[in-house]
Parts: C-alpha cells; sequence; structure tokens
C-alpha cells in the first residue's frame, strides 16, 4: 500500500467513518499523540492521499428515495461528444455518481429520483433523447449494503 503505515491506514478508516473527528479523539482512537495523529493528517493531504472531507447525505430524506444504476453505451467516442455527454449527465440533479467502466457498455450512472415515474421520465425525455446514446440497461437498487466514502483501505 505504497508508503503508508499502519498509523495512517488507522487514520484513513477513522476519517472514513467520520470526518468530523477532532484531532484529539482520532488521536486516542488510533493510539498516537494529538500532535503525531495532527502531523500525520496534514502529511496524507499534501502527498494526495486525502483529497478531501465529505458530509454522507441521506437521498430519501430530500425526497429521493428511489436508487437506480443506469448503463449507457455511448456512440460514436469522440472526445467532443464523450466530453458534452459527462457534461450532461454531471449537470442533472438526479445524477449520484458517474463511472467510466469497460465492458459492452461505456458508463455506469447512478441517480436517485423521487418515483419510478420520475425516473422513468429522466430516461426517456433526457437520456434517450440524446443522439449520442445508443442504449441504456436500468438496474433498481434495492439495498445499499454498506457504502464506503471511496472504498476499503488496508
Amino acid at each position: 500500500m505504497g508508503d503508508l503505515d499502519a498509523v495512517d491506514i488507522a487514520i484513513l478508516r477513522e476519517l472514513q467513518q467520520d470526518a468530523r473527528l477532532q484531532n484529539k479523539e482520532l488521536a486516542a482512537i488510533v493510539g498516537v499523540a494529538p500532535s503525531t495523529a495532527l502531523e500525520r493528517v496534514r502529511s496524507l493531504r499534501r502527498r494526495g492521499v486525502l483529497t478531501g472531507f465529505h458530509a454522507t447525505v441521506n437521498l430519501a430524506a430530500l425526497g429521493r428515495p428511489i436508487s437506480a444504476l443506469l448503463s449507457v453505451r455511448v456512440r460514436p467516442h469522440r472526445q467532443q461528444i464523450v466530453a458534452a455527454f459527462k457534461a450532461f449527465v454531471l449537470d442533472q440533479p438526479e445524477t449520484v455518481s458517474l463511472l467510466h467502466v469497460a465492458g459492452p457498455d461505456d458508463y455506469l450512472i447512478q441517480v436517485a429520483v423521487p418515483d419510478t415515474t420520475h425516473l422513468q421520465q429522466l430516461l426517456i425525455t433526457r437520456l434517450l433523447s440524446r443522439p449520442e446514446v445508443v442504449s441504456v440497461n436500468t438496474m433498481l437498487v434495492f439495498e445499499a449494503i454498506g457504502q464506503p466514502v471511496q472504498g476499503p483501505i488496508g
């Protein structure tokens, strides 16, 4: 895992669970002095390992309880077309994440919507109306089972 040691990994795990931890609390949990914890966090930021601190939002509480994954095929693969497609998707208020993937499809879009009627309208009136979108496969998410902020560490 590069030049990360056990203390760095412990700090990253704790901050993924609660980015609001005070330095003193973080130090106590990982078993180092507060000054050590502070310097380690600063070092992780300087090295680009820790890139930000984020809030986890309950989308259902915002009126968007339905989550879906949209597997999208785009053609042609010209830079200008792909850039416009990505900008369009990221500009949609329903978009939670956008991933460029390998396989038969090109992109995986996670969306959160109020209901399936809204999802259908998003697909028909906005996504499928774009000329570069060749196909979309929709998967409704029944349950999100663990959602690490960036993935497992260590």
